[in-house]
């Protein structure tokens, strides 16, 4: 049987919720933290979105005097919100695995005792911000053994994103383009590859631009999306967050209405049987 999370937040689940982990999401749209203009906007744009689930960056959170100031993690009511730390900042194996270990330490006094999720970010670029795919794959696999729940963001590589799955990932999360670059969809091909050939949650992450980009993903057959500088930085950030969250919820319901089949030619909408000439 599936462990549902105890969150007062998620009791009312529908039967196409998001299950990562044995843990159990009504919503596919997760968040990211950072570039907000200021905390109450955060707070409020996270609100609109309707996310479930929100990350935070633990290498930042560690350099603050209160827990997490910064990065909202004061600022947010965890009792309905699911916490998802990342290894942003790290450059390498060893940074990952560390800073993983403490953003464990975090949510579990935040009162997420059952939290052992980690987003893991290696990212040895600091021009393209492009992940190594060497790097995450032996983070993961040690990560995995220490019972993490990894959710490891890599580059469209279908054949990593299928290796990664095959030692124990929870989900993949590979980019659309250049995080925080909000070019949007650029890897199409592989992208589509990736989501055919996993049986695990796939979440797109970075290069989402606009709410069409993320109802194309999730069109696709994609489990959900992951947002941060496209809402954070629009001119009305409460409002692009609403926008996105039924964005990703028109392409959930596309996807599992099943399109229709495209025809090379036209087919008349009105039945022409039984019409006099």
């Amino acid at each position: 049987m599936k462990q549902s999370l105890s969150l007062p937040h998620f009791e009312n689940r529908d039967s196409d919720s998001l299950i990562i982990g044995g843990k159990i999401f009504n919503s596919r749209l997760m968040l990211g933290t950072g570039k907000y203009k200021n905390l109450q906007d955060a707070v409020k744009s996270i609100n609109c979105s309707e996310a479930n689930i929100v990350t935070v960056a633990i290498r930042r959170a560690q350099n603050t005097k209160n827990l997490g100031r910064s990065n909202l993690i004061d600022g947010l009511d965890w009792s309905n919100l699911w916490i998802l730390p990342n290894t942003a900042g790290c450059e390498n194996v060893e940074e990952a695995v560390r800073i993983a270990a403490l953003g464990r330490e975090i949510v579990k006094k935040l009162g997420q005792i059952d939290n052992n999720f980690i987003k893991l970010e290696v990212i040895p670029d600091p021009h393209y911000l492009f992940p190594d795919p060497i790097g995450t794959l032996k983070a993961a696999e040690y990560l995995v053994k220490q019972g993490f729940i990894v959710m490891p963001y890599i580059g469209a590589d279908p054949v990593l994103a299928k290796q990664l799955e095959n030692i124990g990932c929870a989900t993949v999360m590979p980019l659309a383009s250049p995080i925080g670059s909000g070019q949007g969809i650029k890897n199409l091909l592989n992208l589509k590859i990736i989501i055919e050939n996993a049986t695990i949650p796939v979440i797109i992450d970075a290069g989402i631009g606009t709410p069409s980009e993320a109802a194309k993903v999730m069109e696709m057959g994609a489990s959900g999306v992951l947002v941060n500088t496209a809402i954070a930085r629009a001119q009305n950030s409460q409002q692009m967050a609403r926008a996105m969250s039924l964005a990703v919820k028109s392409g959930r319901l596309t996807y599992t209405a099943g399109r229709m089949a495209v025809n090379e030619t036209a087919n008349p909408s009105s039945p022409v049987l039984g019409i006099s000439k």
